[in-house]
């Protein structure tokens, strides 16, 4: 999620023209999330991905998805 809002901002402030220039961006905003994951290891010690963290954030998109309400539903009542 990191890398996806730095390669906004980095896009908004520097408003890149056509594939490549975008493509330039999109490594740059990835190199912001790369360095910012390194320093996190380095300061903790610990890996910031591992299979087990996978694992829970598969849960918790599985329980978020179940709390969001089914627009589809709404609309059959109106």
């Amino acid at each position: 999620m990191l890398a996806e809002t730095a390669t906004k901002d980095i896009a908004n402030t520097s408003n890149p023209q056509g594939l490549e220039e975008n493509k330039k961006v999109a490594k740059r905003g990835g190199n912001v999330a790369k360095v910012a994951r390194e320093t996190l290891e380095k300061e903790t010690g610990e890996p910031v991905i591992t299979s087990k963290k996978a694992i829970d954030f598969g849960k918790l998109i599985g329980d978020v998805a179940k709390e969001i309400p089914n627009d589809k539903d709404d609309d059959k009542e109106e």
